[in-house]
This record gives C-alpha cells, structure tokens and sequence, in this order.
C-alpha cells in the first residue's frame, strides 16, 4: 500500500499528517488517572513529567527554568540568549515587548549582536546547579565549537544542540564543521540534538551517540519556516517516522535506546497527548509555556529564528497569559481549551485508553480524523 500522491507528472509525494489530522482512540480497559505515571528517564535523569522547556527567551530565564525543575520537568536555557548576552535583560526584555509590530525583527536583530559572554554562561547555569534541579542548556550547532567547554565546565547536566535543521553530516567548503559523533564520543555528558523530522535524518543522528533526538523543525507557533524556506514538517508522520527509527536503531545498536522529543507544533494538551501516542518519550514545549504569566515574554513568545542577522524565519507573536506555569502543567484549569493542566489532560487520557505509562501508551491505537474547529 503507497501513501503517495501524484503533484504532477514529474513529481510524487508522500501524504504526512500534523497532529489535527490524528486522534487517538479508547481501548476496552480503563484505569484511575491516579494510577497512571507519566514519568521518564533519560540516561541518568529520573524526570517526573515528560517535559522539557524550549529554549527561547520568552519562555525560559534562570527563574523559569527553576520553577520547571522544581515542578517536574527540564527546563533549556538558551545559551545565546539574553541571559548570555546582558547582565541584566530586564530593560531589554521590557523594550521587545513593547515593540510595535513593524518594528520588531529590525531591533531585535540589533539587540541580539550584543557578543555572548562566556562570564555570563557560567553565571547563569551556575544558577540554576546551587537551585538542585537538572541543569540544562542549548547552543545552535553553529557556536557549539566556540562555547561548548564553558558550558561543560560550568556543570550542565544534559547539553542540547537544537537547530532548525541539525544533520550529523553537515558539508561545508567554508569551515570545519562540527563533528557530531566525535563531539558527543568525547563530551562526558549525554547530548540531545535535532531538529529532525525524516527516518533517515533521525537514524544518522541516533548513530552519533545522542541520547536523545528533538523531532521537528517549522512547526512552532513562532516559526515562519514554511513561508519563508518553504521548510515544514507535519508532526504526527515526524514523530512516527523517527519513533521507527529509534525501534531499528535498537536492534542495530544491540539494545541502545534513543529518546524521541517532540520539539514543534505542540501548543495545547491535545497536541502533547497525541505526541506520545505517535510514539514520543517527551516534548519540547515552547508556545505552551510562553503562555505563563510567570514566563519571560509576558505573552509575547519568539525564538532565535525571529532575530537572524540575514534571513530572519520566525516572529515575535503574541500568544497572551492564562496562567502560572504551575497551572499550565498541573492546573488547576478553568478553561477547557487546552492550554491549563496539560498534565493533568495526559493523566485522564491514559487513564481513559487503560495504558499505566508513557511507554505503553505509545502502542495506543490512533486514527486519521482531520480536526476543524470551526
């Protein structure tokens, strides 16, 4: 059976869905929602909630990624944020907020050439160790070379490398590229990459040594990634795709298990359900989270693909408050749209489908049912 579609003469493609386009379905078995674990385990992190913060500056500060930690989950600091660049970011915080529409990816490309400081990396991370939670940071594939022994030796637990696109074999004619395999073989701390979002892509990936693979690239709520690139990946088929690969790199490895980390186009509960269901150990939440009064952004949300120096691919949006990011994840909620308690929603649908935890319930039944709202 071909999933594939005739374009034109020339051209086949393969059909991919998002996560509207899927549902997952009740099995014959139901269980309490409090006997239900949604915890997981990433080389030698227990994590309460499969949940890590993106890293962009309108969701995660030094604070924020506390208060995550303390709340269950990973919080990311984004190495070449403010948080690196500023000793203090408030004044510069304040003023992308209140930027008027047409003038905010000129300025922020302004404010972000303050050079990163690698005084300031230490500083921050540091932070976030004496506070006892899981210290987590990224840096784009790009500063990796340039910044990566400063963030080891300040004492970062999980070190993430996340780009739009991240290959682990990246050609250039005008540098040394980064060396994904022999970078992660000789770094004493396990090592999540992407974005990915093909079967092949996420393989190479796996092989590197990663311990896990973000899935996903031109699927956020801040990304212009389809307009502007022409770049987008459905998320249900991505996450599908790579969770294959994580099952064939199991048997070729002779039992090395990659986690799989849906990083893009989960904004509401529905969306972090169905990531699991399409066979994710976690998600990357970034929209979802910039929506907490207590984030950064004040309800504006945006990434560092909004501030490009030469072809910016994302935008500052504004995405409002609904709550604390206590009630975001674990409510309680007074809203029925998706955005509070999206713990608390992954709890009742385990329970609802009879799965006891995160990995089961990966093998829940889902179907193809296109969602429209209106």
């Amino acid at each position: 059976m071909t999933n594939e579609i005739e374009i034109g003469r020339g051209k086949r493609a393969r059909r991919a869905y998002s996560f509207d386009d899927v549902a997952v379905v009740p099995s014959r078995r139901t269980r309490d929602p409090e006997d239900v674990s949604v915890s997981w385990q990433i080389d030698a992190y227990h994590v309460d909630l499969p949940v890590l913060a993106a890293p962009m500056d309108s969701v995660m500060s030094p604070a924020t990624a506390i208060e995550l930690g303390r709340l269950g989950g990973i919080g990311v600091l984004d190495l070449e944020g403010l948080w690196t660049r500023y000793e203090d970011p408030a004044p510069v915080l304040s003023e992308i907020v209140g930027l008027a529409d047409g003038d905010a990816t000129r300025r922020m490309q302004e404010i972000y050439a303050e050079p990163i400081k690698p005084e300031l990396i230490t500083q921050r991370l540091r932070q976030i160790r004496d506070s006892g939670v899981t210290v987590a940071g990224s840096l784009s594939p790009q500063r990796t070379q340039e910044h990566w022994r400063t963030v080891v030796e300040a004492g970062v637990d999980l070190f993430v490398i996340r780009g739009t696109t991240v290959s682990a074999e990246h050609v250039s004619s005008r540098a040394e590229p980064l060396n994904l395999k022999r970078f992660i073989y000789e770094l004493d701390v396990p090592v999540i990459v992407g974005g990915a979002a093909t079967y092949t892509a996420a393989l190479h990936l796996m092989r590197t040594g990663a311990a896990g693979v973000l899935v996903g690239f031109g699927g956020g709520a801040a990304h212009t990634t389809r307009r502007s690139l022409g770049i987008h990946a459905p998320m249900a088929s991505a996450v599908a795709d790579v969770a294959a690969a994580r099952r064939d790199y199991l048997d070729e490895s002779g039992g090395r298990y990659v986690h799989v980390i849906a990083d893009g186009g989960v904004g509401r509960s529905g969306d972090l359900v169905k990531a699991v269901a399409c066979g994710a150990d976690a998600v990357m939440l970034g929209a979802a989270l910039a929506r907490a009064s207590d984030a950064p952004g004040r309800g504006w949300h945006w990434g560092p693909e909004a501030h490009h120096p030469e072809l910016p691919r994302g935008e500052r949006v504004r995405v409002g408050t609904v709550g604390t990011l206590a009630e975001i994840l674990h409510g309680p909620s007074s809203s029925a749209d998706g955005t509070l308690n999206l713990i608390g929603a992954l709890r009742r649908t385990m329970a609802t489908t009879g799965y006891s935890d995160v990995k089961e319930f990966q093998r829940v039944e889902v179907v193809v049912s296109p969602y429209n709202p209106f």
